[in-house]
């Protein structure tokens, strides 16, 4: 027998089948944590310890690899405001995926936990290094894809190691690729394979949270096992193609555990008013309040005929506001916001031929509006959005094509009063002013101050900068229709971290209204079909998310707090 390597010989392993096992409970133990296995969706926000970490990626790293490539990597995120990023790229994911499904599927996939990208404290992204080519590593000339086998092997043995000591582990795998791969900068040839939640578990399930939740079950494995050959009997497997601190969120969320009520039993305003909540963490006021802001702006693009509305409408509505006579003042009182009507002024070109701006005034009037934002955060927790100015729907679907890339025909749609002449114009003028743009700067490489200066407006640049401003003070936004959503998706791309205050108000009737949304990962508190704007839709939504604060913080709990001082009508 040789001194090095395997020192049995053949008559020892005859004589002893089972010489190579571990002892019982070694065994067991192995089983037992195979059966404890659980995709987490809560977390707790504590630190992990560096060296639990690394022993935890040391077992990812021992996983069998084809031709001994180990063709896995593991980049370990802990920076906040990256995960943020990953989360709003979840979000508007999910959102996709669930216009793919019928109705109740799509509801059951809304209503699953995916928060754990904010709350975990590390994520993980496991990536494949497939730059050697596949002729070149023994084994993947004839299974060219067995290096993707040989990483997701490394992530089931990261999720064991971590359940063993006790952590939890959420694979999430709502992204596109590339975008995954550009937020953390993996070079060519190096594919992710989605993002590994890792942390404390603030949760303990018995059973998988997809079997819990009744989305499927767990088949039993006599029915996954075929003698000899594929078996026809066997059915398809199912398709379901339906920048607060993280103790903070977790922090609201174990507040709700405690009440009288089913967690979650609010559906998704649950899940907004414990935004709201972590939001304001640092400052709890017994009665929350808000405060809508409509902005109004004027633009020289209604000369191109695509608007139903005189220009003087504009005016009309802020003199009737002031005098709090506008339906966006009355929706503010009816739902006990306070109210303010802000002129931005007149965007100085047309779009097609001219920039709606300077690059100075878009920065000046996005100051303006972080002022704004912030003295409206210091005093209220909620910032609710209306903006009025008439051609500004033409500006909106505008912005969004050249934000999101779509082509004009799917962005622009009926609007107030138009008829199909005005539609065509409509479309004729987005199209003109997204090629006079493309002449001298490709539109995927704008800046969101460029895009603001070549097809936007002032009031634009002030909400956006209102929600920068409020989200700075600790405040939630809350978003009416197509235009303060643009305006807030130009709010993220400037800083990120807005996305975790923002909430969708309602879903309004404008055709690029959801896939706005979608792309800011926001599901809408409501969908009436409005067209009023004025900001009605975000003051009725921010009515029901005080009706939520109010209700969750004047509920009884089942134990006493240990979160904070409970207000007086909750004792």
């Amino acid at each position: 027998m040789p001194l090095l390597g395997d020192q049995t010989s053949a008559a020892d392993r005859a004589a002893e089948l089972q010489g190579w096992a571990f002892p019982p409970d070694a065994r067991e133990a192995l089983h037992d944590i195979l059966g404890a296995r659980r995709d987490v969706r809560r977390f707790r926000p504590d630190p992990v310890d560096p060296q639990i970490v690394h022993r935890v990626l040391s077992a990812a790293h021992l996983a069998p690899s084809v031709g001994h490539s180990q063709p896995w990597r593991f980049i370990v995120v802990a920076d906040p405001a990256t995960r943020e990023r990953a989360a709003r790229m979840a979000d508007e994911q999910r959102l996709r995926q669930a216009r793919q499904l019928e109705p109740e599927a799509a509801r059951r996939l809304l209503d699953l936990q995916l928060e754990g990208i904010r709350e975990a404290p590390l994520g993980v992204v496991v990536a494949c290094d497939r730059r050697t080519p596949a002729a070149g590593v023994l084994g993947r000339a004839t299974f060219p894809d067995a290096d993707m086998w040989s990483c997701a092997c490394a992530i089931q043995n990261l999720w064991l190691a971590a359940r063993a000591e006790g952590l939890g582990v959420g694979w999430v795998t709502l992204f596109e690729e590339q975008d995954l791969a550009d937020l953390v900068g993996v070079p060519d040839g190096v594919l992710t394979l989605g993002w590994l939640c890792l942390g404390w578990p603030d949760e303990r399930p018995p059973a998988p949270g997809l079997e819990r939740a009744g989305w499927s079950r767990r088949q039993p494995v006599d029915e996954v096992i075929f003698d000899e050959r594929w078996s026809d009997a066997t059915a398809a497997p199912p398709s379901h193609l339906r920048a607060p601190l993280a103790d903070a969120v977790v922090g609201a969320r174990d507040v709700a555990d405690e009440l009288l009520t089913p967690p979650g039993s609010l559906g998704l305003l649950d899940r907004y008013v414990d935004r709201v909540e972590a939001a304001a963490r640092s400052r709890p006021a017994a009665t929350p309040t808000g405060q809508l802001i409509m902005v109004a702006g004027r633009h020289r693009v209604t000369a191109h005929g695509i608007s139903a509305y005189q220009d003087s409408v504009t005016e009309d509505v802020l003199e009737a506001s002031r005098v709090g006579e506008s339906v966006g003042a009355v929706a503010a009182a009816a739902a006990h916001l306070a109210f303010s009507a802000v002129d931005a002024g007149t965007a100085t070109g047309d779009l097609v031929g001219t920039d709606a701006m300077t690059a100075e005034q878009v920065s000046t009037l996005i100051d303006r509006g972080r002022l704004l934002g912030a003295a409206a955060g210091q005093d209220h927790v909620i910032v609710a959005l209306g903006e009025v100015g008439i051609g500004n729907t033409t500006v909106a679907v505008t912005l969004a094509a050249a934000l999101l890339g779509l082509p004009a025909g799917e962005v622009v749609g009926l609007g107030a009063g138009a008829d199909t002449d005005m539609v065509r114009r409509k479309t004729q003028t987005v199209e003109a002013a997204l090629e006079r743009v493309a002449t001298t700067r490709a539109l995927d490489q704008l800046s969101p101050h460029e895009a603001l200066a070549a097809l936007g407006g002032p009031e634009f640049c002030v909400l956006a900068g209102i929600v920068l401003g409020a989200a700075s003070a600790g405040a939630v936004t809350v978003l009416d229709g197509l235009a303060t959503s643009v305006a807030a998706l130009v709010a993220v791309r400037i800083e990120p971290g807005a996305s975790a205050y923002l909430v969708a108000g309602q879903r309004s009737r404008e055709r690029a209204h959801p896939a706005v949304l979608e792309h800011l990962g926001l599901e809408p508190v409501l969908d009436l079909r409005m067209r009023v704007g004025e900001g009605v839709g975000a003051a009725l939504a921010s009515g029901l998310l005080i009706s939520g604060l109010t209700m969750r913080r004047g509920t009884g709990r089942t134990a006493p707090s240990s979160h904070g001082p409970v207000p007086p009508a909750a004792r």
